[in-house]
C-alpha cells in the first residue's frame, strides 16, 4: 500500500499547479460512480452540488470530487471536470444526455501574494479540465494542487493523504485532505503534532506527542478574515454504503479534523468532508461495521492533516505565507 487514498481500488487523484497565481485545483475521479455524502461544519463553506447528496435526492451516486482554490472563483474547476468526464461519454443518463455529476468545494487564498489578476475569466475551469486529465493513482502531496496556496496559522498548508485497514472488517479507509486551516496543526508553535498519537511508520515525522503541553499549546491564532480559511477533505471506502450511511461516515470523519487541527470548523473556516464508497465489500453488521468505518475514517483523516503540513513546502517569491514545517524544523 502506497497510504494514500488510491490505495482504495477504483480511485485516481489528479493536481493542476500554478506557482505564479499561487493556486491550483485537485481532482478526485471515480473508474466508475460511487455513492457519496457530505458533512459541513465551518461558518464559512463554499461548494457546489452539495444538496444532491442528500439520502433524499434523485441521483444515487457522483462521478468525481473537485477541491479548488480561488474562493468562489475556484468552483470553476468543477466545470472543467465535468468538461474531461463528457468528452469519455461519463455521467448521469438522462434521456440520450449524460451529465457528469461532480460536486466541488472550494477554500481561500487569494490573500497569499499571487498574481490573481487574471482578467475577466478566472483560470480555475482550466485547472480542473488538467487536474482530471493528470488523475492517476500515483499522486504528490504538499504544495501542490488545491494545497498550492494554503497556510494554517503558523505554517504551510498541503494535501495530506492517508490509508488504512479498518479492523473487524474486510474494508479499507483512505483519506484525501487540502489542510488550509485558519487553526494549528502543531502543538502551539512548536514542531509536535496534534495528530501524533495517531501516526503510523513515522510518517510524519515519528515525534510523538510533547512531554508536556508548551504554554502556548492553545495560543489563539493570528488575526484572520472572515471566510479566510477552509480545510476540504474526502474520505472514501470500498465498503459498500447507503446514501444515508456515507453521510454518517462524513460525519464521524469530521472528528478527524478536530483531532489535528486547533482551533477548528470556526467561523473564519468553511470546512466540508466528503464520503464516498465504491461498494466493493459487503460489511457484515451493517451497524457496527459503520461505526468502526466511522473510527478508522477520524483517525486516517487526522493522520492525512499532519502528513500534508509535514510534506508541504515554500511557496516561492511569496513574503505572506508562513514557512514549512521541513524549513522551520528540518525532516
Amino acid at each position: 500500500m502506497a497510504n494514500r487514498i488510491t490505495d482504495i481500488a477504483g480511485i485516481r487523484v489528479g493536481h493542476a499547479t500554478d506557482l505564479r497565481l499561487a493556486s491550483g485545483v485537485t481532482a478526485i475521479l471515480f473508474d466508475e460512480p460511487v455513492v457519496a455524502g457530505v458533512d459541513v461544519r465551518g461558518g464559512g463553506p463554499g461548494t457546489r452540488e452539495t444538496d444532491l447528496l442528500d439520502p433524499e435526492r434523485t441521483v444515487e451516486r457522483i462521478d468525481a470530487l473537485a477541491l479548488s482554490g480561488g474562493s468562489a472563483f475556484g468552483l470553476d474547476a468543477a466545470a472543467g471536470i465535468v468538461a474531461h468526464l463528457a468528452e469519455s461519454g461519463r455521467g448521469f443518463a438522462v434521456g440520450p444526455a449524460r451529465v457528469p455529476i461532480v460536486p466541488a468545494a472550494i477554500l481561500f487564498d487569494l490573500l497569499n501574494g499571487g498574481d490573481k489578476a487574471w482578467g475577466r475569466y478566472p483560470p480555475y475551469r482550466d485547472l480542473g479540465y488538467a487536474a482530471a486529465a493528470a488523475a492517476a493513482r500515483d499522486f504528490a502531496l504538499g504544495s501542490v494542487g488545491a494545497g498550492t496556496g494554503a497556510a494554517t496559522a503558523n505554517l504551510k498548508g498541503g494535501i495530506g493523504s492517508a490509508c488504512a485497514r479498518v479492523a473487524g472488517t474486510h474494508a479499507h479507509i483512505g483519506a484525501l485532505v487540502a489542510v488550509n486551516a485558519f487553526g494549528r496543526v502543531t502543538v502551539g508553535d512548536g514542531r509536535h503534532f496534534w495528530a501524533a498519537p495517531y501516526e503510523v511508520d513515522a510518517e510524519f515525522g515519528g515525534l510523538g506527542s510533547p512531554v508536556r503541553l508548551p504554554k502556548d499549546a492553545f495560543a489563539w491564532p493570528r488575526k484572520a478574515l472572515a471566510g479566510a480559511n477552509t480545510t476540504l477533505a474526502v474520505v472514501a471506502t470500498d465498503a459498500c454504503l447507503t446514501k444515508a450511511q456515507a453521510r454518517r461516515l462524513a460525519v464521524m470523519a469530521q472528528d478527524g479534523l478536530a483531532r489535528a487541527i486547533h482551533p477548528v470548523h470556526t467561523p473564519l473556516d468553511g470546512d466540508v468532508v466528503f464520503a464516498v464508497s465504491t461498494g466493493r465489500v459487503a460489511l457484515a453488521d451493517q451497524v457496527l461495521g459503520l461505526a468502526r468505518l466511522g473510527d478508522a475514517a477520524a483517525r486516517t483523516l487526522a493522520r492525512a492533516v499532519a502528513i500534508g503540513v509535514h510534506a508541504a513546502t515554500s511557496l516561492p517569491g511569496s513574503a505572506r505565507m508562513p514557512p514549512a514545517w521541513a524549513e522551520r524544523f528540518g525532516r
